[in-house]
């Protein structure tokens, strides 16, 4: 089992930004992508998700092309942003966001509440901060919204790009303990950070693009 790219192309305006790349995440691994700016690690991510298509090559996830996938970032693969303002509606209350996935796996309304309970609660995130806006919490307490919407939605691989830049020490220690636990018990991660102490110690291996 494994989140597979195999030979990928990919592009933007006429520049290549991967070519005949492959790389994979196993089942219950986390792998660390590092790499200066521009070398693909965000286009590696994304492709990984399915939200850029590749020019060539392919990428499977769990032996299924991620391409056909319906509803992706709320199934088998989800995506933790850098920046969780960009990442989540200024209008929606955290409880509410964190239920997105739930929503979208068709889990019945009453059974939601203890789900997004059970989410935030793993992640860090007070139950009472479930009913305020973004605008009404710290950036901190919005990225771990952020990772429990992604946790809710039980993915098979999880794409963290860049996830804990604008954490401190201790959110960032406490977002990677997460993220170990759930490693341990199958989930498969794509750690991509320009900090290699941090995923010298997070990550099982670390792949370095543009060496």
């Amino acid at each position: 089992m494994s989140l597979t790219a195999s030979e990928l192309r990919v592009g933007y305006d006429g520049r290549v930004v991967l070519d005949g790349l492959s790389f994979s995440v196993e089942a219950g691994e986390t792998v660390g992508l590092c790499g200066p700016s521009g070398s693909g690690k965000s286009t590696l991510a994304r492709a990984l998700a399915g939200l850029v298509r590749p020019a060539a090559g392919s990428v499977m996830c769990d032996g299924v092309p991620v391409s056909t996938r319906r509803g992706r970032m709320s199934g088998a693969v989800a995506m933790l942003f850098q920046s969780p303002r960009r990442s989540c509606s200024p209008r929606v209350r955290l409880g509410d966001l964190i239920a997105e996935p739930l929503r979208l796996r068709g889990v019945p309304g009453r059974e939601q509440g203890a789900l997004v309970a059970a989410a935030a609660s793993e992640a860090g995130l007070g139950e009472s901060l479930l009913g305020r806006l973004p605008a009404e919490v710290s950036d901190g307490q919005l990225q771990r919204a952020a990772l429990a919407r992604a946790l809710a939605a039980e993915p098979h691989y999880l794409i963290c790009d860049e996830a804990t830049t604008m954490l401190d020490a201790l959110t960032t220690a406490s977002v990677v303990a997460v993220l170990k636990r759930r490693a341990a018990a199958g989930l498969g991660v794509l750690a991509i950070s320009h900090d290699r102490e941090l995923l010298d110690v997070w990550a099982d291996r670390v792949v370095t693009l543009g060496a």
